[in-house]
């Protein structure tokens, strides 16, 4: 079939309830995303002591493992999508990282699950980019980052549901068990996807239709150009590297310092992460979306502002000895800490041509991944260990408060990238 043949829609004015049932499926496929890969975190005192883990080994697990392979693989699956058929690539990503989250169910050692979690990271590569591409095909420039961050709430989703059927199932049946029910259901939300979502038309939104692909190189080549997209990369890898850091370990740190119970902890961080960070991510991308319409700079600013208040409130969440006040000040924090994902991606997006975007979200989650995802926990499992002997019980929550400040050097990117933001927009208008 010809690459034309495959980017033709089935219908090229989708009605607006269609529109809305896509994007709502995506946010479904990326909540499922989201469950098969936190899953490990609500599980991990259990998997530790079954396996007889250090929190270096957590880290690693739950971290850097997943990242390599999560931010390689996802580069030549991009490229793909930007020419391909996005629909199918997803339906067949979600098969494998299903598969691969059931099968992590069945391992015996710590290098059988770590294997099976890269088994999770390649599938799941092929997740987000093609979803992004569809998404700014669905919805216009000036709808974008509305649209994509109701997505980019799939992570606190998964977070949610993940946190609340694993602390039950891991309390009740084990860990194993866990693996199993979040894994299988996967398959049907393949199918689902395979044969109800339109492949729409690619940059028919942007009045770009049948434009000829870019090449893999003039890709790269549009993406080093643009000081904007480089700031505010490494600014949305700063954010995450303090996010992933201190949540995949806060189940650790609420067991250990504050007495919880792994049915305790997943009720809690089901709903602070759950709920507050689905609240911050969507609401990111409306007020952008809004305040943008006199300056764009406010894409970059909505992001910048939010990360410099998150210190605070993060620090507080891991120090103060109460655990309630604790849980409030995460619940705010996870909040605001969401509001740049959707801005960001929009903005990533804006600044290329439509055959360039699955490209795009790739580079910007490689370098989000990369930092945040695998450096973040791995980091923080090293500076408790570290820690250890001077603080015991209570390294954790030091190190914790240590990866909270790196939200400022995240903030100063942002407000750099705002500056450059203008220039940058031009050269693809």
């Amino acid at each position: 079939m010809s690459d034309s043949a495959v980017n033709a829609p089935s219908n090229p004015a989708p009605s607006k309830n269609y529109r809305r049932y896509v994007l709502v499926l995506l946010t479904l496929v990326y909540a499922l995303n989201f469950i098969d890969r936190q899953i490990l975190v609500i599980l991990q005192e259990s998997i530790k002591i079954d396996m007889g883990l250090s929190d270096s080994q957590l880290g690693l697990l739950t971290g850097f493992a997943f990242a390599i392979f999560y931010v390689s693989v996802g580069i030549p699956i991009a490229r793909w999508a930007d020419l391909g058929n996005r629909r199918n690539i997803i339906s067949l990503a979600i098969t494998v990282w299903s598969g691969m989250t059931a099968l992590s169910g069945l391992t015996q050692n710590y290098w059988q699950l770590l294997l099976a979690r890269i088994g999770v990271g390649v599938g799941e590569a092929g997740g987000s980019p093609p979803a992004h591409s569809i998404i700014s095909d669905y919805y216009p420039p000036e709808r974008r980052a509305s649209a994509l961050s109701f997505y980019s709430t799939g992570v606190y989703l998964g977070v949610l549901f993940g946190f609340l059927i694993g602390g039950w199932i891991n309390s009740e049946f084990g860990w194993r068990v866990a693996f199993f029910v979040v894994g299988v259901p996967g398959f049907l939300v393949a199918l689902l996807v395979r044969f109800t979502i339109r492949e729409p038309l690619r940059g028919g939104l942007d009045g770009r239709a049948g434009e000829v692909p870019a090449s893999f190189r003039e890709t790269l080549d549009t993406l080093r150009s643009l000081p904007s997209f480089r700031l505010f990369a490494i600014g949305a890898g700063l954010n995450a590297f303090s996010s992933y850091g201190i949540g995949n370990f806060m189940p650790s740190f609420l067991i250990r310092s504050h007495g919880f119970g792994p049915l305790e902890v997943g009720t809690s961080l089901a709903l602070i992460s759950g709920i507050g960070g689905a609240i911050g991510t969507f609401a990111g991308g409306f007020f952008a979306d809004r305040l943008a319409r006199n300056d764009k700079r406010w894409y970059m600013w909505i992001a910048s502002i939010p990360s410099a208040i998150n210190v605070p409130l993060i620090l507080a969440a891991v120090m103060l000895p109460d655990p309630n006040m604790a849980l409030v000040c995460l619940f705010f924090g996870v909040m605001i800490g969401g509001f740049y994902l959707g801005p960001v991606i929009a903005m990533a997006h804006a600044l290329v041509r439509p055959s360039m975007r699955a490209m795009a979200s790739a580079v910007l989650f490689l370098i989000l991944n990369l930092i945040g995802l695998g450096m973040g926990p791995l980091c923080v499992g090293l500076l408790s260990d570290a820690f250890a002997p001077s603080f015991g019980s209570e390294s954790l929550r030091y190190a914790m408060a240590v990866m909270s400040f790196i939200n400022i050097a995240a903030a100063v990117f942002f407000a750099l990238a705002a500056r450059k933001l203008i220039a940058d927009l031009k050269l693809n208008s």
